[in-house]
């Protein structure tokens, strides 16, 4: 197994539940709104439950549960919600040592209002989790690590690039997931795709990294740059190429939707874990898939997620040639 960095946030989460007032009867333009909540007025809601969240703890949460030694690099703040998170990462054993403490700010949090159907609406007060320049890219020397798995760092392409350029130095491949404040600084993000080894963004993402609008034509253009290229596309599945082999990947199964938290948190670190454990481009797309439909059926963006020897049926995968 490998040693696996996760650098990205952590946040406290607060689910509000409720099957009446946040109902999402109203539709414009195949978007759902929710239709009850009116201002000015108290709305009683049936249910709160806490968890945590932030790509990357979830990501982390995976690597863990697939028997990878696993390290999470990000910014909390010494309170309540801090707490919670280390104690949800120590659960997991895994190495909450590198963790920066924020001064003058909280830990971040997201309000998450969770429809009947199993999608959501997150309000997020980020807080100390979009500090990251109290990250120490020097601690990757300690750590020595395998793979850097990296989520969005808001916009933080300096803290990016000294983190990229460490791990590239120690002989670590790196997974990207960029945020779309990544993405607005197109000329400084093709820099860190180059030294990328996967890269995971979905279709909106990909389109704004390169001209296209097909999923073929947009792999096609990221993969100048990248070797391992993932684009997901909803409801439609993904498609991915390593350079040799080009699959188009359908859902895992057809499941209740519980809650769509973490789901496309559950699909990039599922493949990382196979991918990292030596399985194939073909097996490690399985398993991201099958985590994340895992996912989706609880709720909590980590209540789901399986671990490396979970028994998978086969799925809709197709080879392109």
């Amino acid at each position: 197994m490998a040693r696996i960095v996760s650098v990205g946030s952590a946040l406290q989460d607060v689910y509000l539940i409720d099957r009446d007032d946040f109902s999402t009867e109203i539709n414009i333009k195949g978007r759902g709104y929710f239709d009850r909540l009116e201002l000015g007025v108290k709305v009683d809601i049936d249910k709160m439950q806490f968890s945590t969240g932030g790509g990357a703890t979830n990501a982390a949460t995976t690597f863990a549960r697939s028997n990878h030694e696993t390290v999470f690099m990000g910014c909390i703040a010494r309170d309540a919600a801090g707490k919670a998170i280390i104690d949800a990462l120590d659960k997991e054993g895994i190495d909450t040592s590198y963790i920066a403490y924020a001064k003058g700010v909280h830990t971040g949090y997201s309000v998450i209002l969770l429809a009947p159907c199993g999608e959501r609406t997150i309000l997020t007060c980020r807080g100390a989790s979009a500090t990251f320049d109290l990250l120490n890219p020097k601690d990757l020397d300690l750590i020595q690590p395998d793979w850097l798995y990296v989520t969005t760092l808001r916009g933080d392409m300096d803290m990016l690039d000294k983190l990229f350029t460490r791990a590239k130095k120690l002989g670590a491949r790196i997974m990207f997931n960029p945020g779309t404040l990544e993405l607005e600084h197109s000329r400084k993000l093709i820099g860190l795709l180059e030294d990328t080894d996967v890269l995971i963004v979905n279709k909106t993402e990909a389109s704004m990294i390169v001209p296209g609008v097909l999923l073929t034509e947009l792999l096609s253009r990221l993969k100048n740059y990248v070797p391992t290229v993932i684009i997901t596309d909803g409801s439609q599945g993904s498609i991915a190429s390593d350079g040799d082999k080009t699959y188009r990947v359908g859902m895992y199964e057809d499941v209740k939707v519980i809650d769509t938290t973490g789901a496309g948190d559950a699909f990039g670190s599922g493949f990382l874990a196979a991918y990292a454990a030596g399985k194939s481009l073909r097996q490690s797309l399985m398993f991201g898939s099958a985590n994340s439909t895992a996912v989706i059926q609880k709720l909590g963006a980590k209540k789901g997620i399986i671990s490396i020897e979970t028994k998978l049926h086969d799925m809709p995968i197709q080879e392109v040639r």
